[in-house]
């Protein structure tokens, strides 16, 4: 699991806290990549917050495709992302926290209604977007353009990844701050078009401190 990055002098803290901001997409979209090049270019004192999917299947958390495999996965991931987030925002050392998914993006994998995943949860739909900042969705590229199964979690095909890069799409409709980044065939373009977004978002005591995206993205081409 990815650590959450240690400080010694406490950033200065936005009026509403710690700020999150949303990384999301559907299978393949580059969000690993991308968050990879977040740990080498942003300021030290910015929180990158790992997957709670990943957290959870990674540890052998049953993985069962019956509707209460589901739903009992869906309920666990929601609750890690949640705690997680708590995590930062209750110490008080950082002022900006990148997360890999959000609590909504259960939602694109909930087998049953709407209505139901949020009463299971005891949360609504208003709350849980009102949470974030802002939402960075990175679209699924197709077979043709880039999908690939190189991550050893990810059991979806080209086909059933662009569907559930629609449902994600669906689950964070009418945040008021979410930002839609399509594939290219030039994958650093779409990745710097997206740390563009990211430092857009940053408190001004973490742009001051970051580092230049141009040279980082250089250094991995």
């Amino acid at each position: 699991m990815a650590s959450i990055p240690s400080v010694s002098i406490a950033c200065a803290q936005p009026k509403d806290g710690c700020r999150l901001v949303v990384l999301t997409g559907g299978p393949g979209a580059g969000k690993t990549a991308i968050l990879e090049l977040a740990r080498r270019t942003l300021c030290q004192r910015i929180a990158i917050l790992p997957e709670a999917a990943t957290i959870l299947f990674g540890g052998g958390f049953l993985r069962h495709n019956s509707s209460a495999g589901r739903q009992a996965a869906q309920r666990a991931i929601f609750h890690v992302q949640h705690e997680l987030e708590r995590l930062v925002q209750d110490e008080g050392e950082v002022a900006f926290a990148l997360c890999d998914r959000g609590t909504v993006d259960g939602l694109a994998y909930w087998p049953a209604a709407e209505e139901e995943f949020f009463r299971e949860l005891g949360t609504t739909r208003a709350t849980e977007l009102s949470r974030y900042h802002a939402v960075i969705h990175l679209r699924t590229p197709d077979a043709s353009h880039g999908y690939n199964h190189q991550n050893p979690l990810r059991t979806e095909d080209p086909a059933l990844a662009h569907d559930i890069d629609e449902r994600i799409l669906r689950a964070w409709d009418g945040h008021p701050n979410r930002h839609i980044i399509d594939s290219t065939d030039d994958f650093m373009m779409k990745a710097s078009t997206t740390m563009q977004l990211v430092q857009s978002y940053l408190p001004a005591c973490c742009q001051r401190r970051c580092f230049d995206i141009s040279s980082a993205s250089a250094a991995q081409q």
